[in-house]
């Protein structure tokens, strides 16, 4: 049985990986065996990925802990940091930050021929990158060559810039979707540091993000879509600060329903 994936590739549907995503956001042995059997039940020919994703999330949603469904939609939640680009600058700033990097976002610096506004720059131990933010609103989007080779000469022009306070050691390009292969065989060829949503293998974003315990607070199921949107408009962009209820009544959740979103900030994100 064939799916077709976000970017409108086909590909054979393989209940392992189905079953991988579904045992990483924690669910049961019991609950990925129900979401694997719903769905093999429902699989049609050339189904898109997106809908599969939908099926599971709601079964996760109103059957398994709180927390599950939440971590499950992950890679969802970044997408709805969009439809700018803002959002993401600032979670990723705080990404960095959980892995103990000092982190700014929007810094204006200096090159050697031209002035550059970095999305991120983060130090840590006397080293500094300068992080270009790649953000797609759609799964199917993929960071190309193009960038890559912009990206480059951004930060070759930073790194040989003879104002110390604007140097940097090192240009990256993250996104939150993939790169295209040539994008990857240039930066590879380069030096350009790459980090896309499962590339590279390991210390890619989504490892980044779970390993800082790091989400964003549009994972949260016990937020609705306005309330999400209130929170990002003022550069709030994390699910741990949703563990203080004052901060949840300032912005207008009701009341009783402020405990339900503590308890799921706890819960998977260990405020």
């Amino acid at each position: 049985m064939l799916i077709t994936k976000a970017d409108g590739e086909k590909e054979s549907f393989d209940p392992a990986k189905l079953e991988h995503s579904l045992a990483l956001s924690g669910a049961s042995s019991t609950m990925r065996a129900k979401v694997l059997a719903h769905v093999m039940h429902e699989l049609k020919d050339g189904m898109m990925t997106e809908e599969i994703y939908r099926r599971a999330f709601e079964i996760l949603r109103r059957e398994e802990v709180t927390p599950v469904a939440a971590r499950y939609s992950i890679k969802r939640a970044v997408f709805a940091l969009g439809p700018s680009g803002f959002p993401f600058e600032q979670f990723l700033a705080e990404v960095f930050r959980g892995h103990g990097w000092k982190a700014q976002t929007g810094v204006a610096l200096n090159g050697r021929c031209a002035p550059h506004e970095v999305d991120v720059l983060a130090e840590k131990n006397g080293k500094r990158i300068g992080i270009e933010a790649k953000f797609h609103n759609d799964p199917g989007g993929k960071t190309d060559i193009k960038d890559a080779l912009y990206v480059h000469a951004r930060y070759e022009d930073l790194r040989n810039t003879p104002e110390a306070s604007s140097r940097v050691d090192e240009g990256w390009l993250v996104t939150n979707t993939r790169f295209t292969r040539n994008a990857i065989r240039y930066a590879q060829c380069s030096g350009l540091s790459l980090v896309g949503w499962d590339y590279p293998r390991t210390r890619n974003l989504l490892t980044l993000i779970e390993e800082a315990r790091v989400h964003p607070l549009t994972c949260l199921t016990t937020l609705t879509e306005t309330e999400k949107r209130r929170f990002l408009d003022q550069k709030i962009v994390l699910c741990k600060d949703m563990g203080a209820p004052h901060l949840l009544k300032e912005f207008g959740v009701k009341p009783e329903r402020v405990a339900g979103v503590v308890q799921e900030a706890k819960q998977l994100c260990g405020v």
